[in-house]
């Protein structure tokens, strides 16, 4: 069923017909004509307010998204992490190493982000069957990131699979690769 056809008023002086605000300023418009129209084929297709209409064609939202801007899921908001370099293979890895039902460890940070990273992969890999092992390193003691002692603790406990959560791109570039710091097995 087709919304009724919309009238944006074209108010060369005053927007919505404001001529002074509270601040004692007059209010103009900010859409030109393409945002405008934007607007007109908003209010239309979607049946909404003119003034709705108008500030979401202000934000440039593309008349095809103007569904996923009025109702917005987490799902459409996030990322596609496949855009990650080397997700995939991570993601193939651990999926791996959770089939073979592999002691994987989990490198965490005490930030938010890896605190929070490290809680939600250890639930999830609890739910697979597996217990795995977090390591939050101190950062007196062990600085920060990953660290040679650490790794070397972990294949002494038979870890077959490390992931760090740690966010930081620089997190990882101070070590050894892991076979010239641990043990061929890894």
């Amino acid at each position: 069923m087709a919304a009724p056809a919309v009238s944006l008023k074209n108010l060369d002086r005053h927007f919505l017909g404001v001529e002074r605000s509270l601040t004692g300023r007059a209010w103009r418009e900010r859409l030109d004509g393409r945002g405008s129209a934007r607007a007109l084929a908003i209010a239309q297709r979607y049946g909404v307010d003119e003034l709705l209409a108008r500030i979401i064609a202000g934000r440039d939202v593309d008349v095809d998204q103007v569904d996923s801007f009025l109702d917005p899921t987490i799902k459409r908001l996030m990322p596609d992490p496949y855009t990650l370099t080397d997700m995939e293979a991570a993601a193939t890895r651990i999926a791996d190493g959770i089939t073979r039902g592999e002691s994987i460890a989990i490198f965490g940070d005490y930030d938010v982000d890896g605190a929070t990273a490290s809680a939600l992969l250890s639930r999830y890999l609890r739910h697979c069957g597996l217990d795995p092992i977090i390591h939050i390193p101190d950062r007196i003691f062990e600085g920060y990131g990953p660290n040679v002692d650490a790794i070397r603790s972990f294949a002494e406990r038979g870890v077959k699979l490390l992931v760090s959560v740690i966010a930081e791109s620089q997190a990882l570039s101070h070590l050894p690769r892991p076979k010239d710091a641990v043990s061929k097995q890894w």
